[in-house]
């Protein structure tokens, strides 16, 4: 699933930014003690999300010490399973009210490059037929900064593009994962 997209998301640091890139994915376990070591996580996924004792621990432990989870519901939905079960997760480790409503003039939509808010995925004008448009992103707020942020608008299918595709080449929709990265590694 969304195989492409990293490799997009580092070029477009690369050609974007002057951060040092390690130009190799790496795919840990929210169980594993590496992951506390991570300066940015992607979590996404379309099914039930059930963290084990381990992986509740390590997340929470990761998060309340500065790390910075971007998690990206791949169904596009607002009530769907991933949706329904990541913030009940959330909830356990953070409380009931920790998810919150970003407002459109965050930090996060300025860290690097301006937007007025979320930019809309193709997936929400038209890729699931719906056309609803989520005007919002979520976060969870830890001391000032958002360290866990949380998108039903499907990124990682919206950044898994070929690169030789013109509809992506008429304007560089990973510009918005420039920011969260920035944002994750200022912030």
């Amino acid at each position: 699933m969304d195989r492409r997209m990293p490799s997009n998301i580092l070029t477009s640091l690369v050609d974007y930014t002057n951060l040092r890139v390690d130009p190799e994915e790496r795919v840990i376990s929210l169980a594993d003690p590496a992951m506390l070591t991570a300066p940015f996580c992607y979590l996404s996924g379309h099914t039930l999300v059930e963290f084990n004792q381990a992986e509740s621990a390590n997340f929470e432990r990761y998060v309340r010490n500065g790390g910075f989870v971007f998690v990206d519901d791949c169904n596009h939905d607002i009530d769907g399973l991933f949706a329904r079960s990541f913030e009940r997760q959330m909830a356990r480790m953070f409380g009931d009210d920790a998810l919150v409503t970003l407002p459109n003039d965050h930090p996060i939509y300025s860290s690097f490059f301006t937007f007025d808010g979320p930019p809309t995925t193709s997936f929400e004008l038209n890729g699931w037929g719906d056309d609803l448009v989520h005007d919002y992103l979520k976060g969870i707020v830890i001391n000032g900064r958002v360290a866990v942020l949380y998108s039903n608008k499907d990124y990682g299918c919206e950044w898994d593009y070929d690169w030789r595709n013109k509809r992506f080449l008429a304007e560089d929709n990973t510009r918005f994962a420039v920011n969260i990265i920035i944002y994750a590694l200022t912030a």
